[in-house]
């Protein structure tokens, strides 16, 4: 995962230099990359001097865009809310979670799915239900998704049907098919898929029926994610220190015009940036780094998520959640862009 706190600060004083590539990438002749500043972020998490805060999701609240919420884990202690000033709204403690993601369902509330660690040989999928007006978690069902540690998670819309995708340490993926019904949650595992060494940031995009998946040390791999479909890999990108750095880590959609149109964000956390591909080709588009300016910096990323469209005056062109692994003298914490100043700085069409 991470390659400590002294690497982390030395990334921190490069970030601040020229465009071009800085840091491991350099030396490894990493494509350039560009700078963003972040216009926000949340309160640390509760757990200090540790390797804590980890994954981020977004609910859009469509009443009203400023009042949105962050779901995001300290993977040591449980589920923070946060609402997009940064406070913490709330903390449920939910023992060692690990990455998170979220669907509004109408009727059956917003669901909340987070990976559950607390076993290393046994893992689990932890699902709670957001309530929008308190900013709350209130836990619905643990459900068993087999042998090996729980590390990935994200969901998957297929109809009205809501899945899970698990995403175990040694790159086994677990499909679950959740039901919802009369204020309960069961799951049942309809499928597996495999990658060859570890692997944890997943995502998906529903317009296309694509899951997307980090293999840490070699790149980002697509699957088809209905239930029905082929469990091969298809590769999208390699982990070649120029484009792409070990470890992959944090992946996000961010969907834009045509039906497969937008971008596939990449944690590159080996050398503290983020990469684009293009989703109708999978071709490379440009790299970024998000150094200091209103608020710190970020250096070796775990968990990413964005959210196109309205999210108020703040955040213009839509909401992107970063956690910051090195965030001196706080713990660690998230922090908020304005996905509209990442587009202008890497010159992305409108």
């Amino acid at each position: 995962m991470r390659a400590g706190l002294s690497a982390g600060l030395a990334a921190l004083a490069l970030a601040g230099c020229a465009t071009a590539g800085t840091g491991p990438a350099a030396r490894t002749a990493a494509a350039t990359v560009v700078t963003v500043q972040a216009r926000g972020e949340t309160a640390a998490v509760a757990t200090a001097n540790a390797d804590a805060a980890d994954d981020p999701a977004i609910w859009r609240n469509p009443a009203d865009p400023a009042a949105s919420l962050i779901v995001a884990t300290d993977k040591q202690a449980g589920l923070h809310v946060y609402g997009l000033d940064g406070t913490d709204r709330s903390f449920l403690d939910a023992g060692r979670v690990n990455n998170v993601d979220l669907r509004d369902m109408g009727a059956a509330g917003i669901i909340v799915a987070a990976s559950d660690r607390g076993d290393p040989l046994h893992a689990k999928l932890a699902l709670f239900r957001l309530d929008p007006a308190t900013a709350t978690l209130t836990p619905l069902a643990r459900i068993d998704v087999g042998a090996g540690e729980a590390y990935g998670v994200c969901l998957y819309r297929e109809g009205a049907v809501l899945h899970a995708f698990n995403i175990i340490k040694d790159g086994t993926i677990r499909q679950i098919e959740l039901s919802l019904v009369g204020g309960a949650a069961q799951g049942r595992i309809v499928r597996e898929m495999k990658l060859g060494t570890q692997s944890e940031g997943c995502v998906t995009d529903e317009r296309t029926h694509q899951l997307y998946v980090a293999e840490e040390d070699v790149g980002i791999w697509r699957f088809d994610a209905r239930a029905a479909g082929s469990t091969a890999p298809i590769r999208v990108a390699a982990a070649d220190g120029v484009h792409l750095v070990a470890d992959a880590e944090g992946l996000a959609i961010a969907a834009s015009g045509p039906r497969d149109g937008g971008y596939l964000v990449v944690s590159s956390q080996g050398d503290s940036a983020y990469a684009l591909y293009r989703l109708s080709d999978d071709s490379y588009v440009g790299r970024f780094r998000i150094v200091a300016g209103k608020v710190g910096g970020t250096e070796e990323t775990d968990g990413i998520e964005i959210a196109t469209g309205d999210f108020g005056p703040g955040f213009p062109g839509g909401l992107m959640v970063v956690q910051d692994g090195v965030n001196p003298p706080r713990a660690q914490n998230f922090k908020l862009l304005a996905w509209g100043d990442v587009a202008r700085a890497l010159r992305l069409p409108r």
